[in-house]
């Protein structure tokens, strides 16, 4: 649990799975929205994807990701309220 938590300590992560929220996106979509090099995505979604918080789906020469849990949202919003802000505003 200690492991789950600490891949969300990760300011990038929590902008990233934001992002996510909206719905599915390529790398390159997470590039755009976050203005986060490829490099620099790509390794931050490797460690959601291991922790079970991303999934992702090959189509063609593109991968999209997408939240894989609900509950990493739920988990989100209920830190958040503890410190006054929504999720949406997480890194705002």
């Amino acid at each position: 649990m200690a492991e789950r938590f600490k891949a969300l300590s990760e300011p990038a992560r929590l902008l990233l799975l934001r992002a996510l929220m909206h719905g599915e996106c390529t790398v390159n979509e997470l590039v755009e929205t976050t203005g986060f090099g490829q490099a620099n995505v790509s390794k931050h979604l490797q460690v959601l994807h291991t922790h079970g918080f991303v999934r992702r789906r090959k189509a063609g020469l593109f991968v999209h990701y997408a939240i894989a849990d609900r509950q990493v949202v739920k988990l989100c919003d209920t830190m958040s309220s503890r410190v006054g802000a929504p999720a949406t505003d997480l890194l705002d």
